[in-house]
Formats: structure tokens, sequence, C-alpha cells
């Protein structure tokens, strides 16, 4: 399996916070996400914060970050005319133990410079608790 990198972009059942509420348990389809933050715990325990990127344009009042079309491309993503990043959500999953992460899932991945801005916003809403979590490691 490739090792995940921050900017990376797989394929990911993505659990909404709002399908979790609902008592769902499994995102509904596969989507593109987004690699975050990867925190290491231990030897054997590696921690993926993953958002979701959605086609969808977002409410005026959510956290999105748009990708401009140079990194739509870049990141292997040609086949959407206009994508976000969601920021106000995000699943957190561990590597080793994951039932939905899936080693030969990855699509491309975004430019250091967009990585940068992504990884800035994101630390921002974790900050500022602006965000919310679904585990998906229980």
């Amino acid at each position: 399996m490739p090792k995940p990198k921050i900017g990376d972009i797989w394929r990911y059942p993505y659990l909404w916070k709002r399908e979790a509420l609902d008592g769902e348990e499994a995102g509904r389809k596969l989507r593109p996400t987004a690699l975050a933050a990867i925190v290491p715990v231990s030897q054997k325990s590696t921690r993926l914060y993953l958002l979701p990127i959605t086609g969808t344009e977002p409410f005026a009042d959510q956290n999105a970050l748009k990708i401009p079309a140079t990194e739509i491309r870049r990141a292997g993503l040609s086949e959407y005319k206009r994508l976000w990043v969601i920021m106000d959500e995000y699943n957190r999953d561990e590597l080793e133990t994951s039932f939905y992460f899936e080693p030969h899932a990855e699509i491309g991945s975004f430019s250091k410079a967009f990585v940068q801005v992504m990884a800035g916003r994101f630390a921002e809403a974790i900050r500022a608790r602006k965000t919310q979590e679904v585990k998906r490691t229980e």
C-alpha cells in the first residue's frame, strides 16, 4: 500500500455528520476525500483526518475551500467541473485497523501550495472549534 501523505486524494466511504447522527455507520458511497492531517499515535497506530470533496456548491455559511481547475486536474479529478473541500466536518480513521480506508483507492494529490492553504484552513477550523468530527474507528 502506498503510504498516505497530507494532500493525497483517496476514494473513501465518507460518513457525513448528519448521517452519523441518524444512526448510519457507513458512508453511502465512495467519494473523493482529501487527507488533511496524518498523526502518528504510536508505532502501530496512525490517525487519518479526511475532508470530503464535493461538487455540490456549499451553502453561504459553510466553511468550504473552492478547488481551482488546475488542482482538479492535478489531483486526478478531471471528471468534475467544480469542486470544494468541506472544512466544517471531517472523518477520523485509523490507518492500520480501518474497515473503510482501502489501500489501493488513491486518486492523486494536490500541489504543495494548495495543501498549505487547505491544511491551514483546517487547522484554523479545529482551533476555533468550527468543525465536527465523525470517528470511524469504533
